[in-house]
């Protein structure tokens, strides 16, 4: 028999359509399923590919007993159980540095955004405006940037931002050299908040930075400052960053990760004035799904025809 294939959160057409012609497989022929749809498939799903929307819990598992792999179509693999699919025998692998570019620009987007106060022009020149003196914003060049989490992502977007002309910091425990000529490496993330007028967190979601930023960090920012997320919502604590934005103790934010995803409709985070928000959007780039998808087809045939297991990402 072959094995079950199901991608549930979308996949480039043209590598979908690769995979469903390789006959050592069988694939579901939808790229794209609800979790309702999923969950009626999962007992003879083999191997399984998903993004963000998709959640591989241990009542997932129990519903899949013929599951061998799982693949992250991207690199945060938080929406994974892997202490149950460890448990279970399930292998889990990610596609790491598929979508590094196509985050790090988001980031840049959100930083330009917020400083240069696009999205509230563009909201107030649809309702009939012309606030030009209202909307005056701020320049990237010269500015402190303080880059938190310093790997792929991060050091892309220190790199692309290099040509305004900022400094930039960044913290990063696990990286121990400082000889980097574009950014300079502080200690403490102290460092970063108090000092830095644009922050950008590009971390991954772990124990150790579920919760990391909350008033205490955010406390410290200076008045004019600005914080920018396109790693994982649940790093902020969204109580205190309502707060400290609600107050305007800082001049603003751009998010594009919440702590519940989809955000919802009654969030409290929707109403504030200078808060840029974006669905998720980091990986959401034609190129990026296009070599995620490459990675992803990859693994599958490596896996399920060769027997030989990339990328794999332990519990």
């Amino acid at each position: 028999m072959k094995p079950f294939i199901v991608v549930s959160d979308g996949m480039d057409k043209n590598l979908f359509a690769t995979l469903c012609n390789m006959d050592e497989l069988e694939v579901h022929p939808s790229p794209k399923i609800t979790q309702d749809e999923l969950k009626q498939l999962l007992p003879k799903v083999s191997g399984l590919v998903i993004r963000s929307a998709t959640k591989v819990t241990s009542d997932y598992l129990e519903m899949a007993p013929n599951l061998k792999y799982v693949i992250r179509a991207g690199e945060g693999t938080d929406n994974i159980d892997k202490v149950a699919c460890a448990q279970k025998g399930v292998k889990v692998s990610n596609t790491p540095g598929a979508n590094s570019n196509s985050a790090a620009e988001h980031a840049i987007a959100l930083m330009m955004t917020v400083l240069r106060k696009t999205a509230w022009a563009n909201e107030s020149m649809s309702n009939g405006k012309w606030e030009k003196s209202k909307l005056s914003g701020n320049e990237l060049a010269n500015k402190k940037v303080g880059i938190i989490g310093f790997g792929r992502i991060g050091q892309i977007v220190a790199k692309r931002i290099a040509g305004f002309e900022p400094q930039v910091l960044f913290y990063d425990p696990i990286i121990k050299t400082s000889d980097i000529s574009y950014a300079q490496k502080v200690d403490t993330l102290k460092e970063i908040f108090s000092e830095c007028d644009i922050i950008s967190l590009h971390l991954p979601l772990i124990e150790a930075t579920t919760n990391l930023i909350t008033m205490d960090l955010l406390g410290q920012m200076k008045s004019d400052a600005i914080l920018i997320n396109a790693a994982r919502g649940k790093i902020v604590n969204e109580d205190d960053l309502y707060q400290i934005l609600s107050e305007g103790k800082i001049k603003g934010a751009g998010f594009d990760v919440f702590a519940t995803e989809p955000l919802e409709e009654s969030s409290k985070l929707r109403t504030l004035p200078n808060l840029v928000l974006t669905p998720h959007l980091g990986a959401s780039t034609a190129e990026a799904q296009v070599r995620v998808g490459e990675m992803a087809v990859n693994q599958l045939v490596e896996y399920f025809v060769k027997n030989n297991l990339l990328n794999e990402v332990s519990a």
